[in-house]
């Protein structure tokens, strides 16, 4: 491969831990990372306000991408780009995970809307984008600006098979991908991590052959094929795996820190 300029991470089951904690270690190897004249960038699931504060600790200056890459935002905050859902195609998507086995969120207008809280996913989602959520009944007023539509629930099987189902209703009119096993995102075409790092790539000035991406889960697999190369978590499943062209430490290993320390020794 040629030389690396710019490493773009995952956050959820990568950068962080499972507690949803940044370590002192992955800091620390941010900053050897800058030090050695590689940029860094992130790309997540998560909507800005929950990764914005993770890049100010890691003191990235960069664009960072929300939504799986569908918003990029500038290294003040600004939205440099957003790619959102069409109006027909949210209405759609909330019909095809219309059921009583899951719950539905909505990203609209920088706020958390949902159709009811939830004992055990309500405070992991608090922690992962660092705002309250909106009990909402009626969605149907956001359709025409949707950043995200997510149908969340403990039947990961089901998921599975949902998310197969969703892809197959919406066709092209939608990205549709587990970011975690209990959750399945539907956003934008453009809104996938492929499309993502390509942009990240764009706004850093450096070509894709020189990105390396490192992530966990099955929506970090477009990124995969599109960077120069391509590290997975030790914890991810075995497909995302072997998808990838080196594997690192679990995220609760620190295993982000370990993947810089490799790349800065070859």
């Amino acid at each position: 491969m040629t030389d690396i300029r710019l490493l773009i991470s995952d956050v959820d089951g990568t950068l962080v831990r499972s507690d949803k904690t940044l370590s002192d270690a992955v800091i620390a190897a941010a900053g050897r990372l800058e030090a050695a004249g590689i940029m860094m960038s992130l790309i997540s699931a998560r909507p800005p306000s929950g990764i914005g504060w993770i890049a100010g600790r890691l003191g990235l200056k960069g664009a960072i991408g929300a939504f799986n890459g569908g918003t990029l935002l500038g290294g003040d905050g600004s939205i440099l780009r957003a790619e959102r859902l069409a109006a027909d195609t949210a209405a759609a998507a909330l019909s095809a995970i219309d059921r009583p086995d899951v719950i539905k969120w909505l990203f609209a207008d920088g706020q958390w809307h949902t159709d009811r809280l939830d004992d055990h996913y309500t405070p992991r989602e608090r922690r992962s984008a660092n705002q309250e959520p909106v009990v909402c009944t009626d969605f149907g007023r956001f359709l025409d600006r949707v950043d995200k539509i997510v149908a969340v629930s403990a039947d990961h099987a089901m998921l599975a098979g949902l998310e197969a189902a969703v892809a197959g209703t919406l066709g092209d009119g939608a990205n549709v991908a587990r970011s975690q096993p209990y959750y399945l995102d539907i956003t934008a075409p453009a809104a996938n991590k492929g499309d993502g790092v390509a942009a990240l790539a764009e706004a850093a000035g450096v070509t894709l052959d020189e990105v390396v991406v490192i992530g966990d889960q099955y929506n970090d697999l477009p990124m995969f094929r599109r960077a120069g190369r391509a590290i997975a978590m030790g914890q991810a499943p075995e497909d995302v795996r072997r998808a990838a062209a080196d594997v690192t430490d679990s995220n609760d290993e620190d295993g982000v820190a370990s993947a810089i320390d490799r790349l800065l020794a070859r």
